[in-house]
């Protein structure tokens, strides 16, 4: 068993430990950290083990039969594309478990699902096999809709079913999408480095153009993209603080990297086709996730729309890469910027979801409206708060300004139509300036009165990601060195 099979399944196998054995409360929450800790020790030995490929393909591979009926294999590795997202991955589930190391409500079984979860997650950025992918990708629906369900607040049963059906019935059309793939490849096969050395569809543009069509479906609804996200909000703000976090910070990020991972370098020619339709799409769901977000008063809520808006930047960038014929440099720094803001994303918005989660769980609401002057009570969830705002909205100094300035230079280097996405940055701005003056400053009023200050698991918990987010804007030519050959790889693809 190679360290990837061992990041994957040993979550999986210590939720079915908590699972059978009945360990009290307490222990149940430390083995669980515990856990998610050696995990990410793991994926440290595998980040330092992993050496770029000189030839733009997998390391720390692994391959062994499956279902070799239908040419199906298990079969593992990373990149510069799914690495970063595997390091995300293991820090948002370490910081989760925690911010819950003093839940109440059923916490064994919490600590079981969440580990089981982080198992699909990182299965599903590790895989490369198009059935892997697609099991990992719906068990991970699976884990969700109980996580929402099971310790969720509000409408919850509601939100939760609305969830799974729209990301359920996405994935579906995936798997359409797969199948026209194996049955286009010759010989049959669901390999994604075979599917991609052979590109099989490259001389029948309209059945690639539906193949690719029903791919784009399925990953735009859990990505989610405008029209297809209108599941997230109720989702969001029904979700525990942890299950927001992971829905936003791991999850979304499944459907833009299976853009670059399988979309892209599969059905170069396709995606040359509906290039200008992805930067439209990116650039509606840019300005449209921040406009609603500006509107609201429900804090979480507006956490979930700029989580639109964030992702629109990452569509709008791959969009953009397809755009053959205009500089290759820009498209390559668009797609670095576009992983990298997956990352940045997952950093700053994960920690939002979990301060968010404190206001709920002190005084049971996310109304920004019933709060003010929190700053005086609470001073330590101000200043992360403030700092997750600036982060968020992408000052310099932060990952976000780093993501977004190589998004939108290569964006605009391929197409000057990219700048409309600018004026998202602006909402942006505003819209966390103004939740900072509503929840923050001025008099301290309503529920903002004795309100109890975050206790050091929440601290660490968010403050941890928040620092992350500062280091690799301070420091970020590792990740971007990490990223930029694979960028390079996938580019040269599609230009193929």
């Amino acid at each position: 068993m190679t360290v990837l099979s061992l990041i994957v399944f040993l979550p999986l196998a210590a939720a079915a430990v908590l699972a059978l054995v009945r360990l009290p409360d307490g222990a149940a929450r430390w083995a669980w950290l515990a856990l998610t800790v050696a995990d990410l020790v793991l994926v440290g030995v595998a980040v330092a083990a992993y050496e770029t490929p000189p030839d733009g393909g997998l390391a720390l591979e692994q391959r062994a039969r499956w279902i070799p009926s239908v040419g199906s294999s298990y079969h593992v590795g990373v990149d510069g594309l799914s690495l970063p997202l595997v390091v995300l991955t293991a820090v948002l589930f370490a910081a989760c478990a925690v911010y819950a190391l003093r839940e109440q409500r059923r916490p064994r079984a919490q600590a079981a699902l969440f580990l089981f979860l982080q198992s699909t997650c990182l299965g599903l950025f590790v895989a490369q096999d198009l059935i892997l992918f697609f099991l990992f990708f719906d068990l991970s629906i699976v884990g969700m809709y109980f996580a929402i369900a099971g310790w969720g607040h509000g409408d919850r049963a509601r939100s939760a079913l609305k969830f799974f059906l729209y990301t359920f019935l996405g994935s579906l059309a995936l798997l359409v999408g797969f199948i026209g793939l194996y049955l286009a490849a010759d010989p049959h096969t669901f390999d994604i480095p075979e599917l991609v050395a052979a590109a099989p569809l490259q001389d029948s543009p309209v059945t690639g153009g539906w193949v690719l069509a029903a791919l784009l479906l399925g990953l735009a609804v859990k990505t989610p993209t405008v029209p297809f996200h209108t599941w997230l909000p109720p989702a969001h703000t029904d979700a525990p603080a942890i299950g927001s976090a992971i829905l936003a910070g791991v999850l979304l990020k499944m459907g833009t990297y299976g853009f670059v991972r399988i979309a892209m370098p599969v059905l170069p020619d396709a995606w040359q086709d509906w290039a200008w339709v992805l930067i439209t799409i990116g650039v509606v769901s840019a300005l449209y996730g921040a406009l609603v977000a500006l509107a609201q008063t429900d804090l979480k809520r507006m956490i979930a729309y700029t989580s639109v808006n964030h992702m629109g930047y990452v569509v709008l960038a791959v969009g953009a890469a397809g755009l053959v014929g205009s500089g290759e440099t820009a498209r390559e720094l668009a797609v670095t910027g576009a992983v990298t803001q997956m990352v940045s994303h997952g950093l700053t918005t994960g920690a939002l979801f979990l301060l968010a989660g404190v206001l709920h769980q002190r005084r049971g609401s996310y109304a920004m409206d019933e709060y003010g002057g929190l700053a005086a009570p609470a001073p330590r969830f101000a200043a992360l708060f403030a700092v997750g705002a600036f982060a968020s909205l992408g000052l310099p100094a932060f990952s976000g300004f780093i993501a977004e300035f190589q998004v939108f230079t290569g964006s605009i280097g391929a197409t000057p139509v990219a700048a409309v996405a600018l004026l998202g940055i602006l909402l942006t701005a505003a819209l966390f300036l103004r939740a900072v003056q509503r929840l923050l400053t001025g008099r301290t009023t309503g529920l903002s009165v004795g309100f109890p200050d975050l206790h050091l698991r929440e601290t660490v918990a968010a403050g941890g990601l928040l620092a992350l987010s500062l280091l690799v804007g301070i420091v970020p030519w590792p990740l971007l060195d990490l990223i930029a050959p694979a960028a390079e790889s996938v580019v040269d693809l599609v230009s193929r």
